[in-house]
């Protein structure tokens, strides 16, 4: 192919997730060229959770929410239950393939180029940055050649974001120590899930939450209705884990066994902020690809959206000036909003989620009205909340109660 030949764009994004979407929309309503490739068929596994404070800044369609949660029930690994009532709010739950379609079709409509097929290598010719991908092509005639087994492709670009999800193919090419990224392996089961069997402990506005070290011995399994479906699955760390026979055990504790299933997928999650999302040239990371997602809740999508807009700030920048520092901006924003909140939750997985006797005393602690109001204030509004420093001090004496046993779960 001739260097004449290649189509050109200001930016190339790999991912067609929320992340990819968020920010190939950003851009292209910038005035910016933007190709927005995606694989076919992809739907990430997720519990599709999202906060209020996301449909608000975001303009999601309100007809995107399956399900509008009242409540969550944590679950210990001794069966006792402990409601968590939801105060002046709700938890939205969106199922991913319509979700993240609905945000492709929006950059789009904005302008960018949607592209089927497969990230395979970035490529330099000279300045020039090239993105080689096999092009496959769609049923709805999105470009692409069509043909069963594609074939390879450029595209010329000034910069390549990669938001190609968890161990990104762009990351590991472009920045050093992706790699090593820290990861729990999650895996869910689609179930058609209402009407429900009498038996079954399910409610379809209520999001449960199992701490047992026989769901899983590092994080937690869930529940998690989709109107007529519901998520059901799991996560650990340690390699080798039996995740599907874990989400067989959740079934059954959770009356769902004889459930249809519609789907099984399975995925990665980062739980750690990668230390470097740009390689001071023409690549950045954003979402799932640069681990911006929210530790001991494996809370994703709000995260990807958010570190979207900012990595397209920053990708702004950077066209406009052609300084690669411009570059590093994003993360920094990121940090100086988020960082505080993933340090806290970092620390909490690793303390909480060790053993069945931790599990046991922080569902306890979540009996706490005090506790249960700040967490849903927290996780509503993105934020710590600052307000009613008594009742924090209440929860940090409880906390060590706890921590140093003087008190029984």
């Amino acid at each position: 192919m001739s260097s004449n030949d290649i189509p050109r764009f200001d930016v190339v994004v790999v991912g067609g997730g929320p992340a990819g979407a968020t920010a190939a929309e950003s851009l292209a309503r910038a005035g910016h060229s933007v190709a927005l490739l995606d694989k076919a068929g992809r739907i990430k596994p997720c519990g599709g959770a999202i906060p209020p404070r996301l449909v608000r800044d975001f303009d999601i369609a309100p007809d995107l929410l399956v399900a509008r949660i009242a409540s969550a029930q944590m679950v210990a690994p001794s069966e006792k239950r402990v409601p968590m009532p939801i105060e002046n709010g709700y938890v939205g739950m969106v199922d991913r393939e319509d979700f993240d379609e609905w945000l492709r079709e929006r950059a789009a409509a904005a302008g960018a180029t949607r592209l089927t097929g497969r990230f395979t290598a970035i490529e330099r010719n000279g300045s020039e940055t090239l993105v080689r991908f096999r092009s496959t092509g769609d049923a709805k005639g999105r470009e692409g050649d069509g043909d069963a087994g594609g074939r390879d492709k450029l595209l010329s670009t000034r910069l390549v974001i990669g938001a190609d999800g968890a161990r990104s193919a762009v990351a590991r090419q472009a920045i050093p120590g992706a790699d090593k990224i820290p990861c729990v392996f999650a895996y869910h089961e689609i179930v058609k899930a209402r009407p429900a069997a009498p038996q079954a402990d399910y409610d379809p506005v209520r999001c449960d939450v199992y701490y047992q070290g026989r769901i899983s011995p590092d994080f937690y399994g869930w529940v998690f209705p989709h109107g007529e479906t519901a998520s059901i699955g799991t996560g650990s760390a340690i390699k080798g884990y039996g995740l599907r026979p874990a989400v067989e055990r959740l079934r059954a504790t959770a009356g769902l066994s004889d459930a249809q299933t519609i789907r099984r997928e399975g995925a990665p999650i980062p739980l750690k902020p990668l230390k470097r999302w740009d390689n001071r040239r023409d690549v950045i990371l954003a979402g799932d690809a640069a681990g911006v997602v929210a530790p001991a809740s494996g809370e994703g999508i709000y995260y990807a959206m958010v570190s979207a807009r900012m990595v397209a700030d920053a990708a702004c920048a950077f066209l406009a000036t052609g300084n690669v520092k411009a570059l590093s901006a994003a993360r920094k924003a990121f940090m100086r909003e988020h960082g505080k909140v993933f340090w806290i939750l970092g620390i909490m997985q690793s303390f909480w989620y060790r053993s069945d006797a931790q599990r046991e005393r922080f569902v306890s602690i979540c009996r706490d009205k005090d506790v249960q109001r700040l967490t849903w204030e927290s996780y509503m509004n993105k934020k710590l909340t600052r307000r009613d420093p008594a009742a924090h001090l209440k929860i940090f004496f409880k906390d060590l109660a706890h921590l140093f046993r003087l008190v029984s779960p």
